[in-house]
């Protein structure tokens, strides 16, 4: 079997930005606003069309079995707004993607959007993860490290502040993807340099912490390959022994996961020459942030498994564990 990890709904029905649309007016002519759920309109038939003509058909296309799958990364906009906003946005994104498992139930596992906000206590993040897991059946979430939208206000991600979502992820045996927004900084486009860069800043919070010590089973994945970390492994390394922080791999790898989101056999190759295959999980974030087809190899750059099938050093058994064997170890809820 091959599972695919990282996958976003970026193809909904047109109601789901329109309902946006008609938060972001409230909120233009209130900044507090306190927004209320509704309802959103959007049938089966609306959900069938929007999959089956795009993540289906490109799971069939290129060998696939099951996307593990979460709302539109770069449309959660936590910044947007307060906690009513976001609360009200993400129930109705989370509320999609259990219809969408539900009517694809052999192609697609849920992942929850948190509904956070900028030096917000986490709360109603909280509730939300009791409400996907527990009432939902959702395996797992994707953690914003930056609510702001590229302005960092918020605690980094070993600060206590934190420590009531971890919990709360220990509790439900789930990992969470840390996976930043769209950015609302000029100098940062969302997603090239504000995505990697997130990517490098939530892992170096977390190498630089003690808070695998507090919380020895807390799983994250770092995800579009780990951003420059696999390429500068040995600066993190050599920073982690210089500031006695020990060996970086016993440190860290019990609990970071790296996607296998790089889009061209050479960092596909890196990756998989400079971290533990243990810690790598196949990803291809279709239909997200590279659409188009590689000239120089006329497949689509996200077609990821071609890379991986493609590495001339990977045994078959490892290869295995990328497409198939870790993931389930990171996700135990997905056995169900």
């Amino acid at each position: 079997m091959i599972i695919d990890c990282h996958g976003h709904y970026t193809t909904a029905p047109a109601e789901l930005g329109e309902y946006r649309e008609k938060q972001k007016s409230e909120l233009k002519q209130d900044p507090g606003f306190q927004t209320s759920k509704g309802i959103l309109n959007i049938t089966d038939d609306q959900i069938r069309e929007s999959i089956q003509n795009n993540q289906l058909k490109l799971q069939q296309e290129r060998g696939t079995d099951l996307t593990i799958f979460s709302p539109r990364a770069s449309w959660m906009g936590h910044h947007l707004g307060n906690e009513s906003t976001s609360v009200a946005w993400t129930e109705h994104c989370n509320d999609l993607i259990r219809r969408v498992c539900d009517l694809f139930p052999q192609n697609f596992a849920p992942v929850a959007q948190l509904p956070q906000s900028p030096n917000v206590t986490p709360q109603a993040v909280v509730r939300e993860l009791e409400r996907t897991v527990n009432e939902m059946g959702f395996i797992g979430c994707n953690l914003n490290p930056d609510p702001s939208g590229g302005y960092w206000k918020d605690k980094p991600l070993h600060d206590k502040f934190w420590y009531p979502i971890y919990e709360k992820m220990i509790e439900l045996n789930i990992p969470a993807m840390i996976h930043v927004s769209g950015s609302c900084h000029e100098c940062f486009h969302t997603t090239s340099s504000y995505y990697l860069s997130a990517d490098t800043t939530a892992f170096v919070h977390l190498m630089m912490s003690d808070l695998f010590k507090d919380f020895p089973d807390l799983k994250f994945i770092i995800p579009h390959g780990g951003g420059a970390v696999p390429y500068h492994w040995g600066r993190f390394r050599g920073i982690a022994q210089d500031q006695g922080l020990g060996d970086l791999e016993e440190r860290v790898l019990n609990n970071i996961y790296f996607d296998t989101c790089v889009y061209h056999q050479e960092g596909i190759d890196l990756l998989l020459d400079v971290i533990p295959t243990k810690n790598i999980l196949f990803a291809s974030e279709m239909i997200g942030a590279v659409r188009g087809i590689d000239p120089r190899t006329g497949h689509y750059f996200d077609d990821t498994k071609r890379y991986i099938d493609g590495n001339t050093k990977l045994s078959a058994e490892e290869k295995q564990m990328i497409f198939e064997g870790n993931t389930r170890a990171v996700f135990p809820r997905l056995q169900a």
